[in-house]
C-alpha cells in the first residue's frame, strides 16, 4: 500500500506534506499543479496525511471512490 495525493491538492500545492516526509517521496516541479507521491519510494508511514490542509492525501485503500483515478495519476507521474 502507498499513500496517494488526490484532486483537492490541485491549485493549492501546500508543501506541509513534503516537509514531514521522512523519505522525500513527494515530488512536483514548479509547473505541476499538484504534488505526487512516488509509490515505489513511499514507506506507508502516514506522516503526510494529517499535515495536508485540504485533506487530499489518503492511504491507497481509502481513496474516495470519486478520486480513485489519482492512484494511477500518481503512479504514472513517475514513469514519464
Amino acid at each position: 500500500m502507498t499513500y496517494v495525493i488526490t484532486e483537492p491538492c490541485i491549485g493549492v500545492k501546500d508543501a506541509s506534506c513534503v516537509d514531514v516526509c521522512p523519505v522525500d517521496c513527494i515530488h512536483a516541479t514548479d509547473d505541476d499543479k499538484m504534488f505526487f507521491i512516488d509509490p515505489d519510494e513511499c514507506i506507508d508511514c502516514g506522516a503526510c496525511e494529517p499535515e495536508c490542509p485540504v485533506t487530499a492525501i489518503f492511504a491507497e485503500d481509502a481513496v474516495p471512490d470519486d478520486q480513485v483515478k489519482y492512484i494511477q495519476i500518481n503512479a504514472e507521474y513517475f514513469t514519464k
